[in-house]
């Protein structure tokens, strides 16, 4: 096969997977219109229109979805075959990009990279925050941290954490307007900041931890966002209760810009996991960069490379 038409495969995957030209360009670090340009010459080479596109959308013809099919097995072993070459190599180099909600990108990822920089100078980490469920493998992820329940199938996990407690919290002003409440049930005579799940598009649903028993409710809403640094602002700015997680409160708990309320009825949230393809040969960059997850905050996991 001649290398300008399997280039110009990939990029038709690569487009397909993207949704659009502008996205898969992004990722392919090209124009938009020269993967449009790309695409037609090979329809034209072909005989055959591979892609139906709209003003708003491209998705594949009948006959495209039958190169996919015949196409993904060959690449996804060329996948593996070059893993296998990158697995070989003395010293990780490379990029690897990352899909993490907030909470984990802050107080997992982040602590972590400059020792990890320290260890393995050649490896760049692309790091994209988004608190809503993403599909690694088509957004073109090498990994993905959620907590567990937001896992996906089909994929090799790593534990990270424990996982953290709540806090429900509440600035001293808004409490001497309003009053503390004592139990659950008095919540609902407060003014409380919710938080709308960004994949879901639910409200969170306030949940309580005490003696084995648990309990769940709606919180009355007084204000929602789908931000969690913006829920403890809300807070800290007065505008009712939050439920925070307990880092994110800590300093303001710490400064008295908060009062922590409810402390025997403090749910855990799960554990975070990193979770990757099941490939049988993961990248070596892929590889270290997991075990420098799982290490404590300024220790590699793994001796430094030679100099």
């Amino acid at each position: 096969m001649h290398r300008e038409t399997w280039n110009d495969l990939a990029i038709f995957a690569a487009i397909v997977d993207a949704g659009g030209f502008t996205a898969a360009g992004a990722r392919l670090g090209v124009t938009a219109s020269a993967l449009s340009h790309r695409m037609r010459a090979m329809e034209t080479r072909l005989g055959m229109r591979l892609l139906n596109r709209t003003t708003r959308s491209i998705a594949p013809t009948e006959a495209g979805e039958r190169l996919l099919a015949s196409l993904r097995p060959a690449m996804a072993e060329v996948d593996a075959a070059l893993a296998a070459l990158d697995s070989d190599r003395a010293r990780p180099a490379g990029r690897v990009r990352i899909s993490a909600h907030r909470s984990a990108a802050f107080g997992v990822v982040l602590p972590r990279l400059e020792q990890f920089g320290r260890d393995y100078p050649e490896v760049t980490v692309e790091l994209i925050v988004d608190d809503g469920l993403v599909d690694i493998v088509r957004a073109g992820f090498d990994a993905g941290i959620r907590r567990a329940p937001s896992l996906e199938q089909d994929m090799v996990s790593v534990r990270l954490d424990d996982g953290v407690r709540l806090t429900i919290a509440a600035s001293p002003d808004y409490l001497a307007v309003f009053g503390t409440p004592q139990s659950p049930p008095d919540l609902r005579g407060h003014r409380c900041l919710n938080y709308r799940l960004p994949s879901a598009g639910s409200i969170y649903q306030w949940t309580f931890e005490r003696d084995g028993q648990t309990t769940t409710m709606d919180a009355p809403g007084a204000f929602v966002t789908n931000d969690i640094d913006m829920l403890c602002e809300g807070a800290v700015a007065g505008l009712g209760i939050a439920c925070i997680i307990e880092p994110q409160a800590a300093p303001y708990l710490a400064s008295g810009a908060l009062v922590s309320l409810l402390d025997d009825w403090r749910p855990m949230l799960p554990a975070n996991y990193l979770y990757y393809a099941g490939r049988r040969n993961p990248p070596a960059a892929l590889r270290v960069f997991i075990d420098a997850m799982k290490a404590p905050i300024g220790r590699s996991s793994m001796a430094r490379p030679e100099r």
